[in-house]
């Protein structure tokens, strides 16, 4: 054995390696010693084996597996380590979408629950500026305000079940509305247009269908009972008759934050309904 070759232990140190993953190495074939003893089992490496070392420590930081890495230094073929550093590459991307995903969801679980805080006292009626929103959703199979609270659960269903199927974190429908048309609400009408949820501008680059809900000044009154929606709805529309305002699009009921971890036995939800108005001149 040549006096240039380290033992294992200073190969170890030098390298910021363990014994036991330099072992691993060598059971893998990705570093073999330049020498073992028959006797003793020890290995002894030549300090230029760490250019193989630091190779190995680059595809790992590349995000490549120890198989992988085996196979490119095995085959030594360039056009290999392009094929899985795009397959990498490709994977990186969909981790970082997952991840803004859920920082979106993050941020709006916290605005959520902030807004409830500071939201006006039940059946107050307020004028609100609310900014451009964008929402995605699906037409209503039933009445649920005729059917119940049970109707309306199966609604949520399909619609976590749609946006599943595209790919969208459950976090998303967390942020759910409903919609009544312009004119069966002014009529008091009380038939669901759709059931949707809000998105947030990335995901409506996703969303080839999403909808833009214009930002404008909307008559607002909060409530925390699903059983007293259309209760609370009449009167915001009686409230605006008396201010003179005009009702100048959809009604939409928003649950703005659901406290679920209280009651396992239905779904307890804070409110916002609302409708976007003008002003008489």
């Amino acid at each position: 054995m040549g006096k240039e070759l380290i033992s294992i232990g200073k190969m170890a140190e030098m390298s910021r390696l363990t014994v036991a993953t330099l072992r691993l190495y060598d059971e893998l074939g990705l570093l073999v010693p330049k020498h073992k003893d028959p006797e003793t089992g020890y290995r002894y490496y030549d300090i230029a084996q760490n250019a193989r070392l630091d190779m190995i420590a680059y595809m790992k930081e590349l995000g490549m597996s120890l198989t992988e890495i085996g196979e490119v230094l095995k085959k030594e073929d360039i056009v290999l380590i392009e094929t899985i550093l795009n397959q990498k590459n490709e994977q990186l991307h969909s981790q970082m979408r997952l991840l803004r995903a859920q920082h979106d969801a993050v941020e709006r679980a916290i605005a959520s629950i902030e807004r409830y805080r500071k939201s006006p006292v039940q059946g107050s009626i307020v004028l609100e500026y609310i900014d451009r929103r964008y929402i995605w959703g699906m037409p209503c199979k039933t009445n649920f305000y005729k059917e119940g609270l049970r109707a309306f659960e199966q609604e949520l269903v399909d619609l976590r079940k749609a946006l599943m199927e595209r790919g969208f974190l459950q976090a998303h429908s967390y942020s759910v509305g409903t919609s009544i048309e312009k004119d069966d609400f002014i009529n008091e009408n009380f038939v669901p247009k759709d059931t949707f949820v809000f998105v947030g501008y990335r995901d409506n680059l996703d969303l080839a269908d999403a909808v833009v809900v214009d930002s404008g000044m909307y008559a607002c009154v909060y409530l925390d009972s699903f059983d007293d929606e259309i209760d609370f709805a009449k009167k915001l529309l009686e409230h605006c008759k008396e201010q003179n305002w005009t009702v100048c699009g959809d009604y939409f009921c928003e649950i703005m934050t659901e406290f679920n971890v209280f009651d396992d036995s239905r779904r307890s939800m804070f409110l916002r309904l609302q409708v976007p108005v003008n002003f008489a001149r």
